[in-house]
């Protein structure tokens, strides 16, 4: 009998039918509609047959293009979840006062506030930044697809992977109530015993090794894969920005793999690298998760910085203002961005010297980030300024960001830190950088390069009401937020005592409202234009008529990206074509070597998420049958070498023609 036990515990581990939470109503009535919602799914796409298409076309695609769209699909839908969550904390806080608990106990509302930060910054920024890095820099630098295209598919699919763990915590077991960075003493095992903090740290292990080899692949895209003529100072600040982004990636994301692997160590196995015994020491984790941390901010902004310069050019009619100085200063970034981490907790003890050091670089990083609003002011000054959608988000963010930038120099004050820390003033903050500057440049991303992923544009009407929405929503929903911070209200609090406060949350939940209609009127935005697409479809090339380096591919572009190498004679391509009037070979035109969709890397993660989630749950014997099958696809996946195929040339001169014909007609 205890033989069977043993066995038993060896292949179920902690899992038991007490782990799913039949006891949260708010949890049964989500499962409820997760499930509603999936089976009509299943429906839609069984009915109209649409899986082998999905599969065939989709999944399996290691065109850089697809993996883009893939990216920015992952992140919306997972949007719609963090972004549920800050409702629900919203509505929380707004309620709870005095003898009224509210709707959310405790130690739920600890679980939604992680998850909202964790899903928020990992599967919502990072696979929108990703994923438009993914599609547009291969086009800029005129390569025909990233370094490594199978690499790019299995990035892919372990950030998938790692964002179905987060949810299945919804369902089996719970999520970690750490905070988003989740700080020992309180996650380790004594303090949290339970599933939460396992699921919280191989959610991030698993697409954490998604993120970094995908940051190596466009490092080595755009290192070694640049069009002829195009040296480091004639690439797009675009794609400048996604270097430097991807540099960061590399270098950060392994003290995150690392750190989390140590606090594993911990948890299971009783080593003491983060405790107070055996030589052990708490802060050293948080030295180490912000060595990660501030990197990871600058990963998310200065891509949109990028898409903020090809913006303000396009809907100025008019070259980028300052080319060199824009490169310099986010090079200046980049390299400061790993001086400034311990800002975020200066209150440690670490003593006046080193506190001073680390606030003065925050203040010094804060020159060039303001070197570029400048260049895009100059840029925008005696311009032809056209205020379409993406210049709405451009102006939005050159507001709202200031704003969080003068507030991140106050905190960058010791003293004043000390004061504000730990207070919801630190939560607007972040916020207001967050948000004005990696949402608001993410949606004039979405808007700008729709036309070329899909080849018509979004609908303008419901693309103003989003901007609207989401700009006047945020200032509701973070400036009461600054003054509750001012009063010494600390963040993380799910019930207040002083009713005097409470009308600062009511404003702050009808920002939220607010910023929820944004969002829906960014879902309707798509839907209209998707059903619209006839009347707005735009086939030229550059459907902005603007000077963004996409050359003069089609829209969407096909396959191959281009037929031949293109040849670079100015940092703003498609402006020197039209001014040189450069012309297209028609002939001579060889079969295109392309490499073959595969399913190995949907495969290959899927197995990492699976030894992953039996690890959580200490199945030791799954986890060890995972782990094996796992390095098995992998080698054998080493092995495929039938992963190429060729696009016939009467293929490439039939479309490179029609390419030619509407450069010619449109310049």
């Amino acid at each position: 009998m205890s033989d069977n036990f043993d066995l038993i515990k060896l292949i179920f581990g902690r899992l038991s039918l007490e782990a799913i939470p039949y006891h949260e109503p708010i949890l049964l009535g989500t499962f409820a509609m997760v499930a509603v919602g999936g089976l009509v799914m299943l429906a839609l796409l069984t009915k109209y047959r649409l899986w082998g298409m999905l599969w065939r076309d989709w999944f399996t695609s290691i065109d850089h293009k697809r993996i883009g769209i893939m990216y920015i699909v992952l992140a919306i839908v997972m949007l719609l979840r963090g972004f549920a969550d800050a409702l629900m904390m919203r509505a929380q806080q707004a309620i709870a006062f005095g003898d009224n608990a509210g709707f959310l106990p405790p130690h739920h509302y600890d679980q939604v506030f992680t998850a909202h930060g964790v899903i928020m910054i990992f599967f919502v920024a990072m696979p929108l930044v990703t994923g438009l890095m993914n599609y547009v820099v291969p086009l800029q630098i005129g390569a025909r697809d990233v370094a490594f295209p199978f690499l790019n598919n299995f990035s892919f699919w372990m950030t998938t992977f790692g964002a179905l763990l987060v949810m299945a915590s919804l369902f089996v077991g719970e999520f970690a109530r750490t905070g988003w960075l989740a700080y020992p003493p309180l996650s380790g095992i004594l303090y949290s015993p339970d599933v939460g903090v396992d699921y919280y740290i191989w959610a991030l292990q698993v697409a954490g090794v998604g993120t970094l080899l995908s940051g190596i692949n466009l490092v080595v895209t755009i290192v070694k894969m640049r069009a002829p003529g195009m040296n480091m100072m004639k690439m797009p600040v675009f794609t400048w920005t996604s270097l430097c982004t991807n540099v960061l990636i590399v270098a950060a994301f392994p003290v995150l793999t690392a750190v989390l692997a140590m606090l594993s160590l911990d948890r299971v196995f009783g080593t003491n690298f983060f405790t107070n015994d055996m030589g052990g020491n708490a802060m050293m984790y948080v030295n180490l998760i912000w060595i990660w941390g501030h990197p990871e901010v600058y990963i998310l902004v200065l891509p949109a910085f990028g898409i903020f310069s090809e913006v303000v050019s396009t809907f100025s009619g008019k070259r980028l203002f300052g080319y060199t100085s824009m490169v310099y200063a986010t090079v200046v970034i980049t390299i400061l961005s790993y001086l400034v981490w311990l800002h975020h907790f200066f209150t440690m003890g670490s003593g006046a010297s080193v506190n001073s050091f680390f606030g003065i670089t925050t203040m010094i990083i804060s020159i060039p980030t303001g070197a570029k609003i400048f260049n895009w002011l100059f840029t925008m000054y005696r311009g032809r300024i056209r205020f379409e959608v993406p210049m709405l988000w451009t102006i939005g963010f050159m507001i709202t960001f200031v704003i969080g930038g003068m507030t991140g120099v106050l905190l960058a004050v010791p003293p004043a830190d000390f004061v504000l820390h730990n207070s919801l003033f630190l939560i607007a903050h972040f916020h207001n950088v967050i948000i004005g500057g990696v949402v608001f440049g993410m949606f004039a991303g979405i808007n700008f390069w729709f036309p070329k992923a899909f080849g018509f544009k979004l609908n303008a009407f419901w693309g103003k009401c989003s901007f609207w929405f989401w700009f006047v929503g945020f200032y509701l929903a973070f400036m009461p937020l600054y003054v509750l911070g001012l009063m010494g209200v600390t963040r993380r609090m799910s019930h207040f005592d002083d009713p005097s406060l409470q009308i600062w949350f009511v404003i702050a939940a009808v920002g939220a409202g607010l910023v929820g209609l944004g969002i829906l009127s960014f879902i309707i935005q798509i839907a209209v234009s998707i059903r619209d697409r006839k009347k707005l479809a735009d086939v030229t090339g550059d459907p902005w008529n603007g000077r963004t380096l996409e050359w003069s591919t089609s829209s969407p572009p096909p396959d191959y990206n281009f037929a031949f190498t293109p040849v670079v004679h100015d940092n703003d391509a498609w402006a020197d074509m039209k001014k040189n009037d450069y012309q297209r070979p028609l002939g001579d035109f060889v079969e295109i070597h392309m490499p073959k969709n595969t399913g190995a890397g949907f495969i290959i993660a899927a197995l990492a998420a699976a030894c992953g989630f039996t690890l959580i749950w200490q199945m030791w014997i799954p986890a060890v049958a995972a782990f094996i099958a796992l390095v098995v696809a992998t080698i054998v996946h080493t092995f495929n070498y039938n992963r190429d195929y060729y696009i016939p040339a009467d293929e490439v001169v039939r479309v490179e023609a029609e390419r030619t014909r509407l450069l010619n007609s449109h310049v």
